[in-house]
């Protein structure tokens, strides 16, 4: 029976079942898209991709989810590198319980999460409705509704803990001598930030930042909630163009161009990666 499980269950056939898997479920269905942005009646063309370069509304639509994506993730680390430190150098009641509550944002929907801000921040919102109560407003004083102020907040909020998590498990790995060493030879204040923490924790910014960027560029469901089709991003817009408007090539060229993006975006973070992977190996053996 041994023999019998040994020569089904061989290494060589273990490696082909992931094989075979990402070629029918990853490779096909990215080839597929490909071939119906480069051949979208049958014969090789290039109209999709001439017409995005030359329609300002496509134009557009690639530079907002760029910017966008970018404006998203310097806010997260803004808001995550603080938390990450206070965390990490301070000792106080609860801690533990309020690093895993400030994930949880992260595990939610994202259509939960716009759900959420329309019911709290809209104009008609839990927030605006206490205040036009409380000081006998007529209209409501927070105007975020449909802005793209919103879809930042959400943004934040919704990628904060991926950026926490990851910087925080790095900075807590990372010894005190070097700060110390630091505060020896005169550093204080910002400088201390500038020359030794910041520094310190670059790589896991950089890694953070490229998937707090991956999320918030493929944004779909925080986007065409809170701010519709006129904030469209391309994922929204691969949306809109194969559902709405039925143009399933340009739909394809939308989704060609996103993926090419993202795959660059991603082959960085794996760079990145296999070298934070590499110093720590070191940092521990010294």
């Amino acid at each position: 029976m041994k023999t019998i499980f040994g020569g089904i269950f061989s290494p060589r056939i273990l490696y082909i079942i992931p094989v075979i898997f990402l070629l029918i479920f990853f490779l096909y269905p990215l080839l597929a898209i490909f071939d119906r942005s480069l051949r979208p009646d049958g014969i090789l063309r290039l109209e999709g991709f001439i017409t995005l370069i030359t329609h300002a509304y496509y134009r557009n639509t690639v530079w907002f989810t760029l910017w966008q994506a970018v404006i998203s993730t310097i806010l997260t680390l803004i808001c995550a590198i603080p938390t990450a430190f206070v965390f990490t150098r301070y000792q106080f009641p609860l801690k533990s319980v309020l690093l895993t509550l400030a994930t949880l944002p992260f595990v939610l929907p994202t259509v939960v999460v716009a759900t959420a801000f329309r019911a709290l921040i809209d104009n008609n919102g839990m927030l605006n409705q206490i205040a036009m109560t409380l000081f006998g407003l007529d209209r409501p004083p927070i105007q975020l509704e449909r802005t793209l102020t919103m879809i930042f907040i959400a943004h934040v909020f919704y990628n904060y803990p991926l950026a926490l998590r990851m910087i925080y498990g790095y900075w807590a790995n990372q010894s005190g001598r070097i700060e110390e060493a630091g505060r020896l030879l005169g550093a204080r204040g910002w400088r201390l930030w500038i020359d030794i923490r910041l520094p310190m924790i670059r790589p896991m910014i950089w890694a953070s930042a490229l998937l707090v960027f991956t999320f918030t560029f493929t944004s779909f469901g925080v986007i065409l909630l809170l701010g519709g089709l006129r904030y469209a991003t391309i994922e929204v817009e691969i949306y809109n163009q194969a559902v709405n408007v039925f143009n399933l090539p340009m739909a394809a060229v939308l989704s060609a161009v996103q993926m090419m993006i993202l795959l660059f975006a991603l082959n960085l973070y794996a760079r990145l990666q296999r070298n934070i992977t590499i110093v720590s190996l070191q940092s521990h053996k010294a």
